[in-house]
């Protein structure tokens, strides 16, 4: 982890979001003052969960794991966070530590917010208001579908799913998969690192999906949404 100054190429002059475009001169300033740019190195922890929320980070580049933690034993993962998008949100509206714990799958360059600087804005701007809590909505919407999949469809159904949803950010980053761990894959699907690799082989045989070292390719999109949908 590093702390990005002025006099660093990887330092960001202005955040380009839409949202953050919403904001007045006094407001722009005020995020200014109350913001730190943080390079993360791959594998880097952005939040613990359980540790005290003093800031909301907004990823400017890079990908991130998001991921809930069973004391320390097993890992669940929740979602893929990439560019634009922010983290710990939950920390402004409702608690005062992090509820997830969130990784760097590649190097990413965040820019970390004083919560209480967001909390005014957010309570004397309305149009920048509605798109934080849009977005912490959306956000919520989707782990109410990740319950939804986790309840009700089978291990081969979670893994299809998987595969769809890490295949739908190569567009992004092509190499994402060769990027996550074949434990990573296992605890986006919910299932243990062993029934994972063996599903991906079955996959694999049945010409759905090809394995390439750590990159998975989808050979049968049709058939494998069709396994997603009926799990």
């Amino acid at each position: 982890m590093k702390t990005i100054t002025e006099s660093d190429k990887e330092f960001v002059c202005d955040i380009n979001a839409v949202c953050f475009q919403n904001l007045s001169q006094e407001e722009a300033k005020l995020v200014s003052d109350s913001k730190t740019q943080v390079l993360f190195r791959k594998g880097e922890n952005l939040t613990k969960q359980g540790a005290f929320a003093s800031f909301v980070l907004f990823i400017v580049n890079g990908f991130v794991k998001q991921y809930v933690e069973d004391e320390g034993i097993k890992n669940f993962n929740l979602r893929i966070i990439k560019p634009g998008e922010f983290v710990g949100l939950s920390s402004v509206f409702t608690k005062e530590s992090f509820n997830y714990s969130t990784s760097a799958i590649t190097e990413t360059l965040a820019i970390l917010i004083e919560k209480e600087a967001l909390e005014k804005i957010v309570k004397h701007n309305g149009l920048f208001g509605f798109n934080i809590i849009k977005r912490y909505c959306e956000q919520n919407a989707g782990l109410f579908e990740l319950i939804k999949n986790i309840k009700f469809k089978q291990m081969h159904g979670n893994l299809a799913e998987t595969i769809l949803y890490i295949d739908s950010f190569k567009s992004d980053n092509k190499s994402l998969f060769s990027l996550l761990s074949r434990k990573d894959i296992a605890d986006f699907a919910g299932t243990s690192t062993e029934s994972a690799i063996k599903l991906l082989k079955s996959f694999e045989k049945d010409k759905l999906i090809s394995l390439k070292e750590k990159d998975i390719i989808i050979k049968n999109r049709d058939k494998l949404v069709e396994i997603s949908k009926k799990g």
